[in-house]
């Protein structure tokens, strides 16, 4: 039976799985992502990247091309809100393993509690098979979808700025086994600065998973806030997938 505590957690785990579905997929899905460096600022967010909204409880957060010191980034803006882009991509990690991104986070959550709270997410969304997950893990997947109308991914690996865990700390989501985040960045001592970030996502996986990745599907990002006080901003340059060679 789908109670009113069953509701809650899924209204709570879709924001926690932030960007966790995909969209309806095109006919040719492309095996990299859309550059915003690409397009001028001021422009739509390009259409390969489709908004995400987690509940119709939340309002959705404001995406918007801009140009902060150089190439156009993406800005995200989010004052008691919680939605992100979600780009459909194929990817295979034999190739590819290497996830690079350039990210700038102007604050934290005023309630530093966990990465759960970070207001700049990257989550990659991998297949697999679903007959694998776990009995508890199946049901929520089961209730997630009859409340947002959504599938989660087989698995997914969240890279998130952390407020208490450290950098490399990994913390798992509280409603399923399946996603899982890790603190690529940590506290405020770089607050409003560009930072470089590259990741092995196969190693990361397998590292968290204990198996083999499968392919890539997706690529989401989400900027979030809970207190409706107060904004948050966030920047994301491109995120590009790089073999060992291209890193």
């Amino acid at each position: 039976m789908f109670t009113a505590r069953k509701l809650l957690l899924c209204v709570l785990a879709a924001a926690l799985a932030a960007c966790a579905s995909a969209p309806k997929a095109p006919d040719k899905i492309p095996t990299q992502l859309v550059a915003f460096s690409a397009l001028p600022p001021g422009e739509a967010v390009p259409s390969e990247w489709t908004a995400w909204t987690m509940s119709r409880l939340r309002a959705r957060s404001q995406y918007v091309l801009a140009r902060d010191g150089g190439p156009t980034v993406l800005k995200g803006s989010a004052r008691d809100s919680a939605s992100g882009l979600l780009h459909n991509v194929d990817v295979d990690l034999q190739e590819r393993p290497f996830l690079s991104w350039r990210w700038k986070v102007m604050d934290l959550a005023p309630s530093e509690h966990s990465p759960d709270d970070s207001p700049v997410r990257i989550l990659v969304n991998f297949a697999g098979d679903y007959s694998k997950i776990s009995f508890k893990d199946r049901l929520f997947y089961d209730e997630f979808r009859l409340f947002t109308g959504n599938q989660l991914p087989y698995a997914g690996v969240m890279y998130v700025w952390g407020s208490k865990t450290p950098v490399g700390g990994t913390v798992n989501n509280k409603y399923t086994t399946r996603i899982r985040m890790i603190a690529v960045e940590s506290g405020r001592g770089k607050l409003g600065k560009w930072i470089e970030e590259t990741r092995n996502v196969a190693e990361d996986y397998r590292r968290l998973f204990g198996e083999e990745p499968g392919r890539v599907v997706s690529v989401g990002i989400m900027t979030e806030a809970d207190d409706g006080d107060r904004a948050l901003e966030a920047y994301y340059g491109d995120i590009a997938f790089r073999s060992a060679a291209q890193r």
